[in-house]
């Protein structure tokens, strides 16, 4: 081998070592975030731990960090649409269950009444906002549970803004409807 072979070598083995050093602090940085990402589509921690892991993945695996303009958008879009392939292998919860809810928050123990009604409307709330459409149910996931901005929302999705907020507007009245009819249920 040449000695310019060896620089060539050399300098490739440098290059290398940087964009480990990128991607490393990248994932210290970002891995909550992306986590919960993957977590508000999945309701699995596994499954959600994996989604990371394969954005990560992908991230190591991008040509040159410096093309992406906005790495936390990145690594969301990535984990977004990572989480929502590994959905279609799973069946979507059903609400079907709503009135066992109720019952069981009325068979709690007085000491811990509180906390488990909290703990069962969290669960109701969840259940409700995972039989949404899929279009507002990505909003919803998306500006609630990761807080992140209706533009940055739009950037993930890939489309408006303004059907960003058109569709949270439209998944809060589903979601208001649903939970009164839940919390004062019709004599039949």
């Amino acid at each position: 081998m040449s000695w310019a072979g060896q620089v060539t070598l050399d300098d490739a083995s440098v290059v290398a070592e940087a964009v480990v050093d990128d991607v490393e602090q990248l994932v210290r940085r970002h891995a909550r975030f992306v986590f919960g990402v993957a977590y508000s589509v999945l309701r699995n921690r596994e499954d959600a731990e994996d989604a990371a892991q394969e954005t990560f993945l992908r991230l190591s695996r991008q040509r040159n960090l410096a093309e992406i303009r906005d790495v936390r958008l990145w690594l969301a879009r990535v984990a977004w649409r990572v989480a929502v392939d590994r959905t279609r292998k799973h069946r979507e919860q059903s609400t079907d269950d709503t009135p066992a809810i109720m019952e069981s928050v009325a068979d709690t123990a007085p000491g811990a009444e509180q906390i488990v009604l909290e703990r069962q409307m969290k669960e109701l709330l969840d259940r409700m906002i995972a039989g949404l459409p899929r279009e507002l149910r990505e909003v919803v996931l998306l500006t609630t549970v990761q807080e992140m901005s209706p533009a940055d929302v739009a950037e993930v999705l890939g489309i408006p803004e303004g059907s960003v907020r058109q569709r949270m507007f439209r998944a809060r009245q589903v979601l208001r409807e649903k939970m009164l009819q839940a919390l004062n249920p019709s004599p039949r």
